[in-house]
């Protein structure tokens, strides 16, 4: 996702300093001669069945390589969609992460546009052309599977009935198509859990909305509207875990190669926060959305109905109403319920992160 006000001002960013470089070239060159890594594992026979919704995106590498290497998951797969880049270049970044994973996890491509919105701008200045910082490898091997990412959806949690968490860290376009072609399948998923949203904070693409709902405010509503369970990592959970250099230092340090290229595709990352929003950190936005399944302790919670403005300069804007506030009005109570992240424990967020990454 796109992680803060880009609208900001112009900025030129600098290249990649030489050592990093140096690393992410490694990286690459590893995974073209196997290093170990490849398709000849499955993925990981134990943990929380997930599949994963993303627009790889920086923060969605920080997110998805964790999530193939905790012991707290077993993806079931990744589905692509457009959003930090095109369609094409989320998906082929999907299946680089796979690479890098080292698991056998299919990937199916997604939607390339909104339901019925024009698809704003990609948000170069924060991901760079090619979603990963300029890091994206050239050769994949992981194999796209046929078919949309709403059929595999589909498919996914009918094949595990009450088992699969749908995680959801892009637009939530890819999920509305799915409950549009077959509704049964909000009894059948385990949970969602949403990075997305902004209750009592500003947004981070306008001053109302955050960018994956912004990208498109009418599946969104679609989502937050469905008789699941739902819980909705937003910015006002994000907010309180801030990413440092320090921290994606100790993880190129101990995290092997995938440590590298996240250090490496990092640095425009850390540049844009720093020359446009004058931040020293990045706020820790997709990987929280896994992190809250496995350690919900870190995170305080709010069960809320949300309902997503879809037209005008509100557009993308989330509103909670608390379960427990009164209102005559219709269009709140009869919602479905979600559990709203208020608040975070950013250094125990961060800990655990780490301590995955580095093990």
């Amino acid at each position: 996702m796109l992680s803060v006000f880009f609208w900001m001002r112009a900025v030129t960013f600098r290249p990649a300093p030489p050592f990093f470089r140096r690393t992410i070239c490694a990286t690459v060159a590893g995974l073209r001669r196997g290093s170990g890594q490849g398709h000849g594992r499955r993925h990981k026979p134990m943990g929380e069945k997930i599949l994963i919704d993303t627009d790889p995106g920086i923060d969605d590498a920080f997110a998805i390589l964790y999530a193939l290497k905790s012991p707290d998951f077993d993806v079931l797969g990744l589905t692509s969609i457009y959003g930090n880049a095109s369609i094409e270049q989320t998906t082929h970044n999907a299946r680089a992460l796979v690479d890098m994973g080292g698991q056998a996890c299919p990937v199916a491509q997604g939607a390339a546009d909104p339901l019925t919105i024009e698809r704003r701008a990609f948000p170069v200045m924060v991901h760079g052309e090619d979603g990963f910082g300029g890091f994206s490898p050239a050769q994949i091997k992981a194999p796209l599977v046929q078919g949309s990412a709403a059929g595999f959806i589909i498919d996914t949690l009918r094949a595990h009935p009450g088992e699969v968490t749908l995680v959801p860290i892009g637009p939530l376009t890819n999920i509305a198509l799915a409950l549009q072609q077959a509704p049964d399948i909000a009894q059948l998923a385990k949970g969602v859990s949403i990075m997305g949203g902004a209750v009592n904070v500003n947004g981070n693409v306008t001053p109302a909305a955050e960018a994956n709902i912004y990208d498109d405010p009418e599946a969104a509503e679609i989502v937050f509207g469905a008789p699941w369970t739902v819980t909705m990592l937003g910015l006002d959970a994000t907010h309180q875990v801030p990413l440092t250099r320090a921290n994606v230092a100790r993880i190129e340090a101990d995290g092997g190669m995938n440590g590298r290229f996240l250090a490496a595709a990092a640095v425009q990352y850390f540049d844009f926060h720093a020359e446009v929003v004058g931040l020293d950190f990045c706020h820790f936005h997709d990987p929280s959305a896994l992190i809250a399944l496995c350690r919900p302790d870190l995170f305080t919670r709010q069960p809320s109905s949300v309902r997503v403005v879809c037209e005008g300069f509100a557009a993308g804007k989330t509103i909670a109403k608390p379960i427990q506030r009164f209102t005559a009005q219709p269009g709140w109570d009869e919602r479905a319920r979600v559990e709203v992240c208020i608040d975070a424990d950013g250094a125990g967020v961060i800990n655990h992160y780490l301590e995955v990454m580095t093990a």
